[in-house]
């Protein structure tokens, strides 16, 4: 698998004509075009179930009770010359610390340094682009990526609420790897895309990880169809070998000019040692534009896992720490006193199968570790997000 990932990789380069030197003074006489763009979201959260440990467990991003933190702080730069464009996107807060917990654990060597949340969590985005003359522009691209899974963004400001669906939380949040993406008419996008897999900048396994899809846009509807497999258990796990296979859609509705709707379903199954991990999740959502300043808008959504077991044990579970489900309803008021400013009230209610919230006095194991003892949460949150 590793041969034909390097062997499409190569094809891809091939594509890129090499700056000569007798070709230099052509090349600098071009103006390179540099957008430099950025966002703060800082916010202050009350948890209705006053946790000892000040956190709001399973939300992803804004995981702190009565204190004002940082989401995210991210500073974005990109630049382009004729053809090829790098892109490198920096962050820091709780999202990154969030989202990038599940990355491999490498040890350093006599020649080799870690690899480790701790080295990449500053990176949101770090990729370069190359437009390819074929047909209307093969867009081939290579480096980290924000992930083409749901319809949500990791960016507050781009989404309809403050806190994002737990579909987006459970599923992966970022890819390394190397995409292909080519406009097959006005309306119709399809990407064909090879990562190291699941939230890993270095992978943890032998097998790298195919996606694919395609997205149909007109200005009222937005359709997406995407499938993306592989191997996600590390080396040695003891569920084996076992081929993840993901399948997602979402459909994005402006029904009128003030209201507009929202589709997500997502649903996956991974053959292994122990018989079938599975998922099924879906979200709703609705947004009202009551004014140029006020938009209001509301979500719901669930997410099931089966965990297998048979008598050689049960599965690891893969998202929701042995719970089979999380469900949560969530509604938010977005004010927009200027055209880059959202300032957001939301209010969210969590509940799941097993104790995986905090309330009241927090309980540690013999490790350190925080005990969780509660199903249900409910939290108020006051946001700000501005953006350059």
């Amino acid at each position: 698998m590793r041969l034909v990932a390097v062997a499409v990789f190569a094809v891809g380069c091939v594509c890129v004509r090499p700056v000569f030197a007798d070709d230099l003074p052509s090349a600098l006489s071009k103006k390179p075009t540099i957008v430099v763009s950025g966002y703060v979201e800082t916010f202050y959260q009350w948890n209705f179930n006053e946790p000892s440990n000040f956190i709001t467990n399973f939300r992803g991003y804004d995981n702190r009770h009565n204190t004002f933190s940082i989401d995210n702080a991210v500073v974005d730069a990109q630049g382009t010359l004729g053809p090829v464009t790098a892109r490198v996107a920096l962050q820091v807060g709780n999202t990154p610390e969030a989202y990038y917990a599940a990355e491999p654990v490498w040890k350093a060597t006599a020649g080799a340094g870690p690899s480790n949340a701790g080295v990449w969590k500053f990176i949101q985005q770090a990729n370069l682009a190359y437009v390819a003359p074929v047909g209307k522009g093969l867009t081939i691209d290579a480096g980290i990526f924000l992930s083409p899974i749901g319809p949500e963004f990791l960016a507050v400001k781009d989404s309809w609420n403050w806190s994002r669906s737990n579909l987006f939380f459970g599923l992966p949040a970022y890819h390394t790897g190397v995409r292909a993406t080519y406009p097959l008419s006005d309306r119709w996008t399809a990407s064909l895309q090879l990562y190291n897999g699941w939230n890993s900048v270095i992978d943890d396994n032998v097998e790298l990880s195919p996606a694919a899809q395609i997205i149909y846009s007109v200005p009222k509807l937005t359709f997406s169809l995407l499938y993306f497999g592989g191997v996600e258990r590390p080396d040695g796990a003891p569920e084996g070998r076992g081929w993840r296979n993901l399948f997602d859609m979402y459909l994005m509705l402006h029904l009128r000019k003030w209201v507009s709707t929202l589709f997500h379903f997502d649903a996956g199954f991974e053959p292994n040692n122990f018989g079938v991990s599975a998922w099924a999740a879906g979200a709703v959502y609705i947004r009202f534009k009551v004014k140029p300043w006020l938009n209001l808008s509301a979500r719901a959504d669930t997410f099931y896992e089966s965990i297998p077991t048979n008598a050689l044990g049960t599965a690891a579970p893969i998202f929701w720490a042995g719970s089979h489900y999380m469900s949560s309803g969530t509604a938010t008021i977005d004010v927009r006193p200027n055209e880059n400013l959202s300032i957001r009230l939301e209010y969210r209610h969590d509940e799941t199968e097993k104790d995986l919230f905090f309330a009241g006095q927090v309980m540690t194991d013999t490790t350190g570790n925080y005990i969780p003892n509660a199903r249900t949460q409910n939290t108020l949150t006051l946001g700000g997000v501005a953006w350059f």
